[in-house]
């Protein structure tokens, strides 16, 4: 297996990490970094793991009273695919920021618009009170927290990488899937609380207060954020690039040019990147978002059940997250992500066989054995490799845009797709197959992506 030897440079920045992590500052600066980056992470995947799971449950009936339950859900999980399409916009301008003006400047910046449209959600009047007004105003807010999402997941992974020790460089960056994880627990809990609820009152209000609560972590990340430092990594590259700037304003303005078209030319890893993403993205998404809404509105089963399922797992994400980053420090990215790949494929088809038993005993260790491969493990492993890809040039904006495409792809269509095939066919296996073939997309693309286990931050070129 082919990794990248440490250099001088690269044991240099190591020492310098071991160093800067010794000193009171140091740690401070590090602790506070990585608890913002954990609650910012959590507040984008709470939000979407709220989504999906009121989607799959609620807003069916709040927003779209008039449709059948399989048209229902279409229309709910049409809205929730918009949020995907702002996430590649959201990723080119906030990546742009955050590669020219700090990683920091952008961290404040996404939290505080996910945090304000999250809120609004919660309180969107009903379709009965305004009419086709209540599934516009849910669509604009979901376009909203798009735009902040597509930067913060990977604003969150550059900034844990590029401040992580080399050697430990995979279990400190998938703290940012902790993050995620954090979000679909909390998520998961308010709702088994919530669902307690009368349907009467679930329906009028009940749903509206996850929506509403999440304003208390945008609050706390934002508070954290504002006190940041930026990564040693981007102060390095800032201090270069203005030293270079001068010199080439001395030599020849042509240099710069050449320079800024280095994004557009230099596209192996972003293809990588995406097709990565893919493997992960779409069977995440399938996993923790459509397969609910298949259990509880078309299998009929108690809500109660994928929601256990989504805690259960959720608790076990705290062991699964930091054993596969550590597995990726100790055997390399990309064998532990094509295992990952492969155990989705073989997957597919026995879930959905299993999900039609009907039965909560073994609906329940099916979601969370889904939950466990697509949603937690393999993206521990992602964090890190996709942040090492990538040279530190344009390394924020090709890695989110690279992820937003890739998800645009596969997670932000996936419940859309899926709820599309059952309703033409009336049967799970073609949405099994679908599972299995974007699960296939990431199990080939490793056989492209370089093994890049203790590449140098520092390097202005992409791994390929």
């Amino acid at each position: 297996m082919t990794t990248f030897p440490l250099s001088a440079d690269v044991q240099n920045e190591q020492h310098a990490a071991q160093e800067r992590l010794s000193t009171q500052a140091g740690r401070r600066d590090f602790w506070r970094a990585t608890l913002s980056c954990w609650l910012g992470t959590t507040m984008e995947y709470a939000d979407f793991a709220l989504y999906g799971l009121a989607a799959g449950i609620i807003f069916g009936d709040v927003f779209f009273p008039n449709s059948t339950p399989v048209m229902a859900l279409l229309s709910s999980f049409a809205a929730y695919s918009v949020g995907f399409i702002a996430r590649p916009i959201g990723a080119l301008f906030f990546g742009w920021i955050g590669d020219h003006h700090g990683r920091k400047t952008v961290m404040v910046a996404t939290i505080a618009l996910m945090g304000l449209s999250t809120t609004l959600i919660g309180l969107i009047p009903s379709f009965a009170q305004i009419g086709v007004w209540a599934p516009v105003c849910l669509v604009a807010l979901r376009f909203a927290q798009g735009l902040g999402a597509g930067a913060e997941l990977s604003g969150g992974t550059v900034m844990l990488g590029e401040y992580a020790p080399v050697k430990r460089r995979g279990l400190v960056s998938s703290i940012i899937a902790l993050g995620s994880n954090s979000g679909t627990l909390l998520a998961s809990l308010v709702w088994l609380v919530v669902l307690q609820m009368d349907k009467e009152s679930l329906m009028s209000w009940g749903w509206r207060i996850p929506f509403l609560g999440s304003m208390l972590i945008a609050a706390a990340a934002l508070l954290i954020r504002r006190h940041i430092r930026e990564t040693p990594v981007f102060e390095r590259q800032k201090a270069q690039l203005q030293a270079e700037r001068e010199e080439a304003l001395k030599r020849d303005r042509e240099t710069q040019r050449g320079d800024s078209r280095g994004f557009w030319r230099r596209t192996k890893a972003f293809w990588v990147m995406v097709g990565l993403r893919i493997g992960e993205n779409g069977p995440s998404y399938l996993a923790q978002g459509f397969i609910i809404g298949y259990v509880a509105k078309v299998l009929m089963v108690d809500k109660s059940v994928p929601t256990v399922a989504v805690f259960i797992a959720s608790v076990l994400g705290f062991a699964i997250i930091p054993l596969s980053g550590w597995l990726s420090d100790r055997f390399g990215r990309r064998i532990v992500y094509r295992w990952f790949c492969l155990l989705l494929i073989l997957y597919a088809f026995p879930a959905f066989m299993l999900l039609d038993s009907r039965e909560p005993w073994i609906i329940i260790p099916t979601i969370v054995t889904g939950m466990g491969l697509a949603s937690l493990g393999i993206f521990g492993v992602q964090a890190a490799w996709g942040v090492e890809l990538f040279g530190v040039t344009n390394r924020y904006t090709k890695m989110a845009f690279a992820k937003e495409l890739g998800s645009i792809l596969s997670g932000g269509t996936a419940p859309l797709v899926a709820s599309a095939l059952l309703s033409l066919t009336g049967h799970w296996w073609p949405i099994a197959a679908y599972f299995a073939l974007m699960a296939g997309i990431g199990f080939v693309t490793t056989f492209f992506a370089p093994e890049t286990r203790g590449r140098d931050l520092n390097l202005p070129e992409d791994a390929i």
